[in-house]
């Protein structure tokens, strides 16, 4: 399976769909009347849709198991066809369109079954996923003006010209990489004072402020030493 041990628990939604197309208006009369010999089609197909969402990782070799916090299925019937809708909802660390579209499958095959005995011309059509949020992809719709981010490499050699800059680059990088808006990138000496100085000046036009270095030749922790009296909240 893939690793999600990395992610953190958001809330995942996924609404999906199939179709159950029956071949004659007999058959969609005994489904309104609940008349089908082998009960009632609706109540057992989504039982049986709710067993297949919460045991999905039992038939997908890849899917998690993950805790269903919410399962609701809803028909519509138009013409000779019964459109099923299923959504699923869980507070975890990866998606549940797999779970809505095995529950969406499932409710249709169960359907058929207990369809079959009256009419023989049943077809199950366009099992697909309808929309889906959460995760990394919602975070963005929430923010839909792009990030800004100050980089600021603190360090004595590397000021003077002594070293190459690696980290702050690699920042950079990462945050590109991730739709960030670089503002601004600079070097500037290991020094306390600066260090806070710079932070003041800039707290009020970027969204992050991103220092990397800052433990001089003391070894001391220069930068969290700077920092840490002029923040509100560790």
């Amino acid at each position: 399976m893939v690793d999600i041990t990395h992610k953190i628990n958001t809330l995942r939604t996924a609404t999906a769909q199939a179709t159950v197309s029956v071949s004659k208006q007999e058959t969609i009369d005994a489904l309104q009347r609940n008349a089908v010999p082998k009960g009632n089609v609706f109540e057992m197909a989504k039982t049986a849709g709710l067993f297949a969402v919460k045991n999905t990782h039992t038939s997908i070799p890849d899917c998690h198991p993950l805790p269903v916090e919410y399962t609701a299925v809803d028909y519509r019937i138009e013409g000779l066809d019964i459109f099923i809708e299923i959504t699923v909802k869980t507070v975890y660390k990866t998606g549940v369109e797999v779970e809505a579209m095995h529950g969406a499958s499932v409710i249709a095959l169960t359907m058929y079954d207990m369809l079959k005995p009256i009419d023989k011309g049943i077809e199950i059509n366009n099992v697909k996923l309808l929309h889906k949020k959460g995760g990394k992809s919602s975070f963005k719709d929430q923010n839909p003006s792009r990030l800004s981010a100050h980089i600021i490499v603190c360090s004595d050699s590397i000021s003077e010209g002594k070293k190459e800059d690696k980290a702050g680059k690699a920042i950079m990088e990462k945050l590109q990489a991730s739709d960030v808006q670089i503002q601004g990138y600079e070097i500037i000496p290991d020094d306390l004072q600066t260090i806070r100085n710079k932070a003041i000046e800039l707290s009020d036009t970027v969204n992050l402020l991103i220092y990397t270095g800052g433990t001089g030749l003391s070894m001391r922790d220069v930068t969290p030493e700077a920092l840490e009296p002029i923040l509100e909240r560790r």
